[in-house]
């Protein structure tokens, strides 16, 4: 799964949830429906609840995508660091293989 599927993913979360909690607290303020005072104090802390609710979803889902971008910027560095030691691998081999041709032609040579 990609680092762009996850985000999808998490936004589609975020958006469900913030619409659920905001249709149960309409529900809740349309059962209680009377035209006072407290319907209307409740109608307002409902909209604030509702504001409070998706701005921490917003912030963590900020936060979800920093860390996915941390992760993929580790395993770049991780790919790349791999990358050079085998490399390093491959020319150290190459080296002593030429030493060892180069050994087993005066070995040839002196035998003559």
């Amino acid at each position: 799964m990609s680092g762009e599927s996850l985000s999808q993913r998490g936004m589609r979360i975020v958006r469900l949830l913030t619409l659920v909690l905001a249709i149960g607290i309409a529900a809740g303020v349309v059962a209680g429906c009377g035209g006072n005072d407290k319907t209307d104090s409740l109608s307002s802390e409902a909209e604030k609840n509702i504001e409070k609710g998706a701005e921490e979803a917003e912030k963590g889902l900020e936060k979800a995508k920093e860390e996915v971008n941390k992760g993929f910027k580790k395993a770049k560095e991780s790919a790349k660091e791999a990358g050079e030691s085998a490399k390093e691998g491959v020319e150290q081999g190459q080296a002593e293989a030429e030493s060892a041709i180069e050994e087993a032609k005066e070995q040839v040579e002196n035998a003559k």
